[in-house]
């Protein structure tokens, strides 16, 4: 997204590093920090410093875009928490309007959404007591109350689960009338706990955990057929089978089912209609590659496979397009998603890093810290590439001199077309001297042609330089549709934009 509108002397800040930094529009701060949030069950707590500055920044935009913003980081950003954050607040800023029932009939995209929904609203709304829900907001009521009709038995019972709020609380609070005969008898049975056990991998194997096995291998053979039954199914998700490669292995099932797990992870449609966020294929690799299994390297060349499918969608890079990729290894971006993640920011800006120089032909890449260092990869091995990366991050030290990737490129006298940062934008100099802006327009002087594109990984809302001038360009997020509005960026499209054609 390239932004023509910050507002003039009044946008210069600074960051946390205390560096010279700009500020964006409201809405462009609020979209950053909502596309850039790993939300956790922790977030939800009234301290979180992410939630306040969301909600402050909330009250400061039109209720129509923060609306918009919600169903739009829902369906193609593929984000579930945070959605249902914005809407529950939404609630709270634009109380009585029909806006509030409609962003919730089109966030709300699983089952399991109603109660997440309603534990949410409880806790923003400082619900407590025996009763803690009480009655709702119409217009909430109203918005899942469309939403139960839109689900059937198999849905619900799949998503049925013991949490703070149940699906039976949610429907005696909700009231929804149903759309039909068939849809009231769902109802009944949320209300009498009479859903249908579904057939889900998780269902079949706590059943299988319940047996008593004469002996050790007695069990594992048991583990290793019940696999095998799920594979040949078909029935476990994309998601599913990608979480539990480790699993599958330690079960021993059969080279066949091996091949069967391969073929699907690795097949083109299915890593489309998986929807996947690319860390998602590092998280897989990195167990899989602790395994000792004999099978482990067939597995390490699916997931490969499947990340270079998953970056097919990067387009614009054929071979007369230079492109230098720089990738934040600081101490900053050390730092996990989510209080329950493994995966931390600095994971991500390398897999995107990894993922845009599979798709370029003329790149060069490398990390920044204390020094900036070329580290060119073959672009094949994406994941492979990562946990190299990831091996040598100490090379460069730990802290956040982004210029010098620039001032490389000046000392270099090399001209390039794209200039792409991988960073969660704390960026200053660590010897006093230097400054981003300062080496971003001595390099334009030599490369009037060329864009910088800096890649927010954390959403800090503040950035190194202006970018509203030079050709400077911010993409928030770490969907893989972080590629596509890279590509709309070339023909002058903008996330708002975007975001503005979301039909309520």
């Amino acid at each position: 997204m390239k932004f023509n509108f910050l507002a003039k002397n009044k946008n210069i800040t600074v960051n946390h590093q205390g560096a010279k930094a700009y500020k964006v529009t409201p809405e462009m701060e609020l979209y950053t920090a909502v596309v850039t949030t790993g939300l956790s069950d922790t977030f939800y707590e009234s301290g979180s410093e992410r939630l306040k500055r969301i909600i402050n920044l909330m009250a400061l935009c039109d209720a129509e875009f923060v609306a918009k913003l919600a169903v739009y980081v829902r369906t193609q950003m593929y984000l579930r928490s945070i959605p249902l954050v914005l809407s529950v607040e939404l609630a709270k800023q634009a109380s009585g309007t029909s806006i509030v029932s409609k962003t919730i009939n089109g966030v709300v995209q699983r089952a399991d959404e109603i109660a997440e929904l309603l534990a949410y609203y409880q806790i923003a709304n400082k619900r407590q007591g025996a009763k803690k829900l009480g009655s709702l907001s119409k217009q909430v009521q109203k918005g899942l109350a469309e939403s139960f009709n839109r689900f059937d038995e198999y849905q619900f019972a799949k998503y049925n689960r013991k949490t703070e709020v149940k699906l039976k609380d949610a429907l005696f609070l909700v009231h929804p009338k149903a759309k039909d005969e068939s849809q009231q008898e769902v109802f009944n049975k949320i209300a009498a706990n009479t859903l249908a056990v579904p057939y889900t991998w998780e269902t079949e194997l706590s059943e299988l955990g319940k047996t008593r096995f004469e002996n050790q291998v007695v069990k594992q053979m048991a583990v290793a057929q019940k696999w095998q039954e799920l594979i040949e199914s078909k029935k476990v998700g994309y998601m599913a089978i990608m979480r539990n490669l480790r699993n599958i292995l330690d079960a021993g099932v059969s080279v066949n089912h091996i091949k069967m797990v391969c073929s699907y992870i690795s097949n083109e449609q299915a890593v489309a209609t998986s929807k996947q966020l690319p860390f998602r294929f590092l998280a897989a690799y990195r167990e899989v590659k602790k395994h000792e299994s004999k099978y482990t390297s067939m597995v390490l060349e699916a997931l490969e496979d499947a990340v270079m499918h998953s970056a097919k969608n990067i387009k614009g890079f054929g071979v007369n397009t230079s492109v230098v990729i720089a990738c934040d290894v600081s101490g900053s971006m050390q730092q996990p998603v989510s209080a329950k993640s493994s995966v931390m920011l600095y994971d991500i800006g390398l897999m995107l890093g990894m993922l845009m120089q599979s798709q370029c032909k003329n790149v060069i890449s490398g990390m920044f810290g204390d020094r900036w260092k070329i580290i060119n990869m073959p672009r094949r091995n994406v994941l492979a590439n990562v946990l190299e990366y990831y091996r040598r991050e100490g090379e460069v030290g730990y802290a956040t001199n982004g210029y010098l990737v620039v001032n490389d490129l000046i000392k270099r006298k090399e001209v390039v077309d794209k200039v792409m940062l991988f960073t969660d934008v704390q960026m200053y100099d660590s010897t006093g001297f230097n400054s981003f802006e300062g080496s971003w327009k001595k390099y334009k002087e030599i490369a009037p042609n060329a864009s910088l594109y800096i890649f927010d990984l954390a959403g800090h809302g503040k950035m190194p330089l202006d970018i509203k001038r030079n050709d400077v360009y911010l993409i928030a997020g770490w969907s893989d549709k972080i590629f596509d509005v890279l590509n709309a960026v070339n023909d002058t499209a903008i996330a708002m934009e975007k975001i503005s054609q979301i039909k309520l």
